[in-house]
Formats: C-alpha cells, sequence, structure tokens
C-alpha cells in the first residue's frame, strides 16, 4: 500500500528526529516541530497507520514511535538515495608513488572511520585486476619455496609451495628469470600465463617444478586477494552501545572471522553506485541492528574494490551515504593515475 504525501513527510520526520535523538518520537512533538497543516489527532492516526504497515514500532514504554527496518528502508530509497549534499572531502596524494597504495588505502579508511565516526572498511584490489611487474623465486628451506608477485599498483602476493625433496637452488634461479622474461606485464590466470606454464620448450624437470608453482599465478591466496583496511572499531562499538544493541561480543567476533563481512563487500562490489543493507537484510544475526553502507571504487569502468560503512540502524543516512559516495570517487579518480 503507497503512503500518502503526508506520511511520507511524517515518516521522514519521525526517522530524521529519532536519528537526532535517540527518543521515540510522538504527535505532539511532530505537530509542535513541523508544520503539517493538521491536528495533533491526525498526525496521530498517521503514525498508527505507519505502524500498521511496518514501518514504525511502538516502544510498549512509550507514547512515541521508533523506525523498524522497513522504515529506514523506506526512507533511504525514497528520500536520500537521490542526495548527493556535500560532505568533507578525502583527497589522496595524487603523487602517492605506486608502491604505496596500502598506505593510501589505509590512509582512506581512518579518514572515512573519521568523517562519519562509524567502522569504515576499505577492500584492497584483488592481485587479479592488475598486471605483474616482478617476482621472486625464493628456496626459504631445502623443502620449502615461497614465490612472491609483485604487481604494476605495488600489490605484492606471497604463496609458500613445500616439496617432498631438496629444491636445486640453480632450478629456482632458471624459473625466477624465465617468469620474469616472459610474464612481465602479464594479469594473473590469462590465457598468457598459462601457455608460458605449457611451453614446448621446457625440459621435464622445468616443466616438473614450474608445475609445482603454477598455482600462484593462477589462484592468489585468498588472504591476499580479500585484504581489508579497517579502522574505527571502538567507535562502532560505542555507537552500538549507545543505540542499546546488544551482543556486542557478536559483532566483534563477527569482525575477527570476517566472513560475512567478506559477504557484504562481494555483493557491493559489482554494484552501479550506492549499495545499502538495513537490520534484517545483514547477512549474519549478530548484524542485524546494524546498517552497511557500500560503493565500488575503480577506473575505467572496472569495479576494484569496495569502500564501506557498518554502524547502528541508527545512523545519519544522508550523510554517511554522501561520504561514502565521496570517498569512493576521491578514490577512483586517485588510482586512474596509477592503474
Amino acid at each position: 500500500m503507497p503512503l500518502t504525501a503526508r506520511q511520507e513527510q511524517v515518516l521522514r520526520a519521525v526517522i530524521e528526529e529519532y536519528i537526532a535523538g535517540g527518543a521515540p518520537v510522538g504527535s505532539r512533538l511532530l505537530s509542535e516541530r513541523f508544520h503539517f497543516g493538521v491536528a495533533a489527532s491526525t498526525i496521530r492516526n498517521d503514525l498508527a497507520e505507519l505502524e500498521d504497515m511496518g514501518m514504525l514500532a511502538h516502544p510498549h514504554t512509550s507514547a512515541g514511535r521508533v523506525p523498524t527496518d522497513a522504515g529506514y528502508r523506506h526512507y533511504v530509497d525514497s528520500v536520500v538515495a537521490e542526495r548527493r549534499e556535500g560532505t568533507p572531502a578525502i583527497m589522496l596524494e595524487r603523487d602517492r608513488a605506486a608502491s604505496e597504495i596500502d598506505d593510501a588505502l589505509r590512509e582512506t579508511a581512518e579518514a572515512l572511520s573519521r568523517v562519519t565516526e562509524l567502522l569504515a572498511v576499505v577492500s584492497a584490489p584483488a592481485v587479479t585486476t592488475s598486471s605483474l611487474r616482478h617476482i621472486e623465486i625464493l628456496v626459504l628451506q631445502p623443502r620449502l619455496v615461497m614465490v612472491v608477485l609483485i604487481t604494476t599498483s605495488g600489490q605484492v602476493s606471497k604463496r609458500v609451495f613445500p616439496f617432498g625433496e631438496a629444491v636445486d637452488e640453480g632450478l629456482a634461479d632458471f624459473a625466477r628469470v624465465y617468469l620474469n622474461e616472459r610474464l612481465m606485464g602479464a594479469q594473473l590466470g590469462t590465457r598468457r600465463v598459462a601457455a608460458v606454464f605449457e611451453s614446448a620448450d621446457l625440459r621435464p624437470r622445468e616443466r616438473a617444478f614450474l608445475d609445482a608453482l603454477r598455482p600462484a599465478f593462477e589462484t592468489p591466496d585468498a588472504g591476499d586477494v580479500e585484504g581489508l583496511h579497517l579502522d574505527g572499531t571502538s567507535r562502532l562499538l560505542d555507537n552500538l552501545s549507545r543505540a542499546g544493541v546488544g551482543h556486542l561480543n557478536e559483532v566483534l567476533q563477527m569482525l575477527e572471522e570476517r566472513y560475512h563481512l567478506l559477504e557484504l563487500l562481494a555483493g557491493a562490489l559489482h554494484e552501479d553506485g550506492i549499495y545499502l543493507r538495513i537490520g534484517h537484510e545483514m547477512p549474519s544475526p549478530s548484524l542485524q541492528e546494524c546498517s552497511f553502507v557500500a560503493s565500488p571504487y575503480g577506473v575505467a569502468n572496472r569495479s576494484l574494490g569496495t569502500v564501506s560503512v557498518i554502524g547502528p540502524t541508527r545512523m545519519d543516512y544522508p550523510g554517511v551515504i554522501a561520504a561514502v559516495r565521496a570517498t569512493a570517487d576521491d578514490l577512483s579518480s586517485y588510482l586512474e593515475d596509477i592503474w
């Protein structure tokens, strides 16, 4: 059932008053503070109808109403999403070296957390999204070899491979020279990479050694691919505590395990614009009193990672959405000169 124009105004007023003050909002306050042009009794009827629609809830200890997840969702979809109001810019140094991209992502998370006073999460681009600049093959122990991949964007991926017998240092040197000569500028997992490993010029011993290392060039380690930069955990917990959210330990555990966090980020990566999940739309019960606001960043119509914020459902949606959007735009502009 669609809302009337006045019900839209009343719902918006309740949500913005509740976000600002944290207390249930009643008809008397609304009629005194807003000019709806109708009696308080009419506002009470609107509040009751909005409650029947599932947009508002009525705490039994209060005469006022508070927004539900559905109310927040309607508010965001109909009022906030189209806004592009200004927000403090999070500008990155344009002359930063490509090798410092991780520092740029970390500083972005720190700045976004300061601006929003919530938990900011910035995901690093996958190693597969950039080209190879240098390869190292290191014999750590007689039967243990590490492959180090450095990309043109400054990312580093490390994989360790055990062998059943001692590895010849000369074989490792051959692999380093052979792969650097042929894979410079290549992207992981491409046909070019496969052709280098399947070359008919390789001797059986060389081919066997390279085959053992091949997974590093096809399926980068998940820990490298899903590099996350988090800042503001204490800010998130403080906000959740003030909002009366329980089970803070479960929220902390979720952040440590990162499984559900990665699920959220994966959903946001290919979204065109703002990606938002509210309350019960979140993937974990421990997060169902939180909201997640994210936007992808990237270059040349290609998403590389996400910029996001997690906070209580009672958050300043216009301000947070504007901050996330501006940060993603600025990070994209910064990366244009590097990628």
